[in-house]
């Protein structure tokens, strides 16, 4: 589980105080499917890097099953985020001079995990294992790096706008295989986008604007990844 109490993110700007993150509290259970929303500047980002380990906050507190991880120094964050959590981010920051494989295996190999081939076969990356970055898509790029952050096997998996380069088709298709195997290997999913519709296959949905939590739904019946348009 995890707990989020009286977050608080501020920035100078001149003589003004400017709040990314103004005094957020929520609690997320383990095998939730959380969709963050709101309009650029809400705190929705900022949200995801504090609570993923990525960013510390200014005051509050973020603990995962009693483990707190505000005040941590760099090294126990990076131990933190290794063991616990991955991340797929909106730039691919994929390493330019491995190919497909060696990328993805990068994420497997810091969980143990020797098994990559169903991943890169469910991701739609067959075929392509031996290509380089620049030799991809865009599409293809962000595909690689949802298959590095899967083969990691998280305990809670962080993705900022993971189906923003991806057309409706294969959005579709990664957000069902994520489906998938958080219901297989039971882990949470946390995510933030602009894409309304994918609120819908959620199990919560957090609305954000102004640095402030303005609405929090549960969602007790999800729609199917198929019944949504966009």
């Amino acid at each position: 589980m995890l707990k989020v109490k009286n977050l608080i993110k501020r920035y100078q700007n001149g003589n003004e105080i400017l709040y990314a993150l103004n005094s957020v509290s929520l609690m997320i259970e383990d095998g939730d499917f959380v969709v963050i929303l709101g309009p650029s500047g809400s705190g929705k980002s900022t949200l995801l890097n504090a609570i993923s380990g990525l960013e510390q906050p200014d005051s509050g507190s973020i603990t995962y099953d009693d483990y707190e991880i505000c005040g941590l120094n760099q090294r126990e964050l990076t131990k933190f985020r290794r063991d616990k959590t991955a991340y797929i981010f909106q730039a691919y920051y994929l390493l330019p001079f491995l190919n497909v494989e060696s990328n993805i295996r990068m994420g497997a190999d810091l969980n143990g995990n020797k098994n990559i081939t169903e991943i890169i076969e469910n991701i739609g990356l067959h075929g392509l294992e031996k290509r380089l970055p620049h030799e991809l898509s865009g599409g293809q790029q962000q595909r690689v790096s949802i298959a590095r952050a899967l083969a990691k096997k998280p305990d809670i998996l962080f993705c900022d706008e993971p189906t923003g380069a991806l057309d409706e088709e294969t959005s579709k298709q990664i957000l069902t295989y994520l489906k998938h195997l958080q219901k297989q290997l039971q882990f949470t999913i946390v995510m933030v986008t602009h894409n309304t519709s994918i609120a819908q296959i959620a199990t919560k949905v957090i609305k954000m604007t102004s640095g402030k939590i303005a609405e929090e739904i549960i969602n007790d019946n999800p729609r199917n990844i198929k019944e949504i348009t966009w």
